[in-house]
């Protein structure tokens, strides 16, 4: 299933919200289940972006739909990188001609 790297940040209205993070996490997962796809890992991080969540997803569509619901509630923006594995990178590089 592709995964799929996004970067966060939290808008002011997350952060004074950031008490609720587990509960937030929690949704984030559910919407991530009920797409066909789930919350892998996330991570909170300093620096540029204020997290990193790794998802699963059956297809663009559904992150689109997903990433979109998450920041419609005002609290994050979002900035999202297809992930390819050791494998599939080897599998289009031996495809090269």
């Amino acid at each position: 299933m592709p995964r799929y790297v996004i970067l966060i940040n939290y808008t002011q209205e997350g952060i004074n919200d950031i008490k609720n993070l587990s509960d937030r996490l929690k949704q984030v997962d559910e919407r991530a289940k009920q797409a066909g796809g789930k919350l892998v890992d996330w991570y909170l991080t300093m620096g540029q972006y204020d997290a990193v969540a790794i998802i699963e997803s059956p297809d663009d569509e559904s992150v689109a739909r997903a990433l979109l619901a998450q920041a419609a509630q005002g609290r994050v923006r979002t900035t999202t990188m297809r992930a390819f594995t050791r494998q599939e990178a080897e599998a289009i590089t031996r495809s090269l001609p």
